[in-house]
């Protein structure tokens, strides 16, 4: 691979909403800028969470095109006009549009795209847009400089279902860790919930929707309640409210759950929980059981495709149970609440931090 004849990058991503996949590439973007290179974060519509949180040294570009799927001619400007030695991509609408903007485009940047969940959690859709994609994934993904993948499960996955060759993938773990993440898990949440003499907390941290599984987490939060006093805050917002709002109230457990909706800093509340778990039906990297363990907050999860069992050594350093089965999540957080499988030890992070990722992704592009 040739190296870059200019040090500029941009990186391209659906939305600014709040997202495991964005928050990683908010956290790459710093690393890139910190690093001395020209950066720019590239999206189709530049509201959402986390457009207040744009790093220092990182220039916002809005293609004003809404959805990611219009985006694709003012992609092709974008690059036409700025032409960057790299455009990385995240997720996989994403992905496909930059490859194919590139192409369009008829400029020499290189295209590495990242591929942040399972494949195969796609494949059984019936919806003709998902069909579509992964064809063109199937096409297009071949013709990308790499394919950088946030586990071995899902490097697994992309060569097993899309046919890519090992040798086009390279697993890099998110850069996910970093001293302002430390900084922010260290400020007190006065929330009454986290007083003394209260009752421990359970938390679960991530978008309302159908794969994070929170009605998992609630069927075994009320199994664990009726056996322990305990308390559950789910922090996140998504379009599975009213329905999660209602299992509450059917479950009998309103006066001790809190969904607050999107919260801007999660660590601190993550540090002061008794215990943090993951319901996920599938992940690629679970960013949020990193950070969790980074807090020194002990962890459950669902031994889901892909990453949990990465992250937590097999189990050494925290439960995994089947996906779905809300009897044996609720066994797994009684025993850890009772220490009788906790683990004092920590695995190491480093390769979640910001510096280990940010040379990994430097080093692969060439600079």
């Amino acid at each position: 691979m040739s190296r870059p004849t200019n040090n500029s990058i941009a990186l391209f991503i659906p939305t600014l909403q709040g997202g495991g996949a964005e928050r990683v590439t908010l956290n790459l973007a710093a690393g890139f800028a910190k690093a001395g290179h020209e950066v720019k974060l590239v999206v189709p519509d530049a509201s959402g969470s986390f457009r207040n949180e744009i790093p220092a040294g990182v220039t916002l570009v809005d293609l004003q095109a809404g959805r990611v799927t219009r985006a694709l001619p003012a992609l092709v400007r974008f690059l036409k006009k700025e032409r960057p030695a790299v455009l990385l991509s995240a997720l996989n609408y994403a992905n496909v549009i930059a490859l194919l903007a590139v192409r369009l485009a008829r400029v020499d940047t290189q295209v590495f795209v990242a591929e942040h969940t399972s494949i195969s959690r796609t494949m059984g859709s019936k919806s003709p847009a998902i069909r579509v994609m992964v064809g063109l994934m199937r096409i297009l993904y071949k013709k990308a400089a790499r394919v950088v993948c946030v586990s071995e499960g899902v490097a697994e996955d992309l060569h097993r279902i899309i046919k890519i060759g090992e040798h086009s993938l390279k697993v890099i773990y998110n850069p996910i860790l970093n001293e302002r993440m430390t900084e922010l898990a260290q400020e007190n949440v006065f929330h009454s919930w986290f007083g003394e003499s209260e009752p421990p907390v359970l938390i679960g941290v991530g978008r309302l929707t159908g794969v994070k599984d929170f009605s998992n987490l609630l069927r075994a939060f009320a199994l664990v309640r009726k056996q322990e006093r305990s308390r559950l805050m789910i922090l996140g917002e998504g379009d599975e409210r009213a329905h999660l709002e209602a299992l509450v109230e059917e479950l009998g457990v309103g006066d001790d759950v809190w969904m607050p909706g999107f919260v801007g800093n999660p660590y601190a509340y993550i540090r002061q929980s008794a215990l943090f778990v993951l319901s996920s039906k599938t992940e690629g990297l679970p960013t949020v059981l990193v950070e969790a363990l980074a807090c020194g907050t002990p962890a459950v999860s669902t031994d889901c495709k892909s990453g949990p069992a990465e992250i937590l050594q097999q189990g050494r350093y925290g439960e995994l149970v089947p996906v779905g089965d809300s009897p044996a999540l609720a066994d797994a957080i009684l025993r850890t609440l009772r220490k009788e499988t906790s683990s004092e030890e920590l695995p190491d992070l480093t390769p979640y931090t910001w510096e280990y990722a940010t040379q990994q992704y430097l080093r692969l592009f060439g600079f």
